[in-house]
Parts: structure tokens; sequence; C-alpha cells
């Protein structure tokens, strides 16, 4: 997970991935080198339970659960993009996946290359970009996966794209992300980072988050089709998530590259 803080004179409003794509094709690199050193800096405390990196393990088993019982990973070739310390990676290999996964935090893979070693499980952990793993090996994967990274980035789009290129024709791609409004700065910002301290302070930028309909546009310029949107919720008392039909904050997405390159909107997204 790697945050950008936005430099953009409109920072209500979330890049298009227009401006920079000239430059990312050229670095492949779509990342921010001071979010990488924030993420490395805690890496020790991923696999805590207990400390910041305890809404992660919280909401592990929901989001595995989504994605499994839609792509059936067992046998499958998966590739997990912002991997940080591993929770979802090793989850999926757990279920029998093939998994590859990639991030630009070193410490946070040196912790995930300690923890398979403990665990047992087999990841193919290593330190790059989407961009630079779909253009070394485009459409191998069965599987692409991208939690809570799209709105840490400085170009969301062209790691959507890129998530697209990874996928084989017929290859889902799962993104997760939060929702840009009122309510989710409220529970989001405020809430989980000032009021219940479940997150560090500063751990979101607001004006990176994304509406699920700008979501839905970048992926219909990737050639994706969406397939599925789902809502995850908190609930503060119980301090248990559940997946519904609230995507007013965290979001989850299902799409499908199409055999033909052509996709399309299939449910209808929120604003």
């Amino acid at each position: 997970m790697i945050e950008q803080h936005s430099t953009d004179p409109h920072p209500n409003l979330p890049p298009t991935g227009e401006e920079d794509n000239a430059t990312l094709r050229e670095s492949d690199v779509n990342m921010d080198p001071g979010e990488v050193a924030k993420f490395d800096q805690s890496a020790s405390r991923w696999w805590d339970p207990n400390s910041e990196f305890k809404p992660l393990h919280d909401i592990n088993p929901l989001r595995l659960d989504f994605i499994d019982e839609r792509a059936e990973l067992a046998g499958k070739r998966v590739v997990d993009v912002g991997c940080g310390g591993g929770i979802l990676a090793e989850s999926m290999a757990a279920h029998g996946a093939e998994v590859v996964g990639v991030d630009m935090a070193g410490a946070a893979l040196s912790v995930a290359k300690l923890h398979i070693q403990e665990s047992g499980v087999n990841v193919d952990y290593r330190q790059m970009t989407a961009e630079q793993l779909a253009a070394a090996e485009p459409e191998s994967f069965d599987v692409v996966t991208c939690m809570e990274l799209l709105e840490h980035v400085p170009d969301p789009a062209s790691l959507v794209a890129a998530c697209a290129r990874l996928a084989k024709p017929g290859g889902q791609i799962f993104f997760s992300t939060l929702n840009r409004n009122p309510k989710s700065y409220l529970f989001a910002v405020v809430g989980a980072e000032y009021v219940l301290n479940m997150l560090p302070k500063g751990t979101h930028d607001f004006a990176k988050f994304i509406r699920p309909a700008e979501l839905a546009r970048w992926i219909r310029t990737a050639g994706l089709t969406l397939k599925e949107l789902a809502g995850m919720s908190y609930n503060p008392i119980t301090r248990h998530y559940n997946l519904g039909n609230d995507v007013s904050v965290n979001y989850l997405v299902c799409t499908v590259k199409e055999p033909d390159g052509l996709g399309s909107r299939a449910p209808s997204m929120a604003p």
C-alpha cells in the first residue's frame, strides 16, 4: 500500500491518469518513495494482529472469501499487486493458488518472505510495480488482486490498466478502495484515524479516494467488464466488518477481461 499525497492544484479531483501516462510509460514507476519509506518503517509489525495493521487482518477473511467464491483460487495463477507483508497473498496460496506478490516496499517484502518460512506457504515475492510486471509477463495470470492500493498511488488509472494487462483473456481482476464523499471522510479519516485510532494519522489522503463511477471509467478504458460491486462496512460497536450493498465507504469490485478485449459496464455503479 503506497500513498501519494496530492500536489494537484485541484486536490478534490482525483487524477485522470492522462497527464502522467507518458512519464509512467518511460519509467514504469507508479509510486511515491516517501510513502514506500513510511510502510517500510512499520513493516516489522505487519503480522501483528494488534498493530496498526489490525484492520487488514480483520478484513482479510472477507476479501479472501469474496475472491475465492468468484475465482475458485485452487490451481489458479494469481498476482497480488501491492501485497505488502503478504496477508492476502499467503491466504490465497493456502487456498491452493500459485501466487506472485509484488510491492515496492522492500522491508515489507522482507517481512513477507520471512513469514512464509514460518508458515510453510509458498509465495513468489518481487519488488516491482504492476506496470513493470505487466511489461515482463503480460496476460500471464488467471486472477489479479489489487486491494487497498488504488488510493495510494499517483496514477490509479495506470494501475488499473496494468492489472488488466497482467490478466489472461477471461481472467478476473479484483479491486478494493475507498469512496470519496462526506461519509467516507467522516468514517475512514476522522473516525478511523483520529477517533478510534484504528490507523495512524495521515494514513489516507481524502483527495485520493475514488468514486465507483470513476473506477468504472478506468475499468472500461482498460478493456475490462465490471461484474460485481460490493460494499464493506465496519460496526464500531461489535468491531466486525461485513459485506453488503453499502458502497459509501469501502467497496470491492470484481471485473473480467473479456476474450475479445472489449470491456463493458455491467451492473450499475453508484456515483
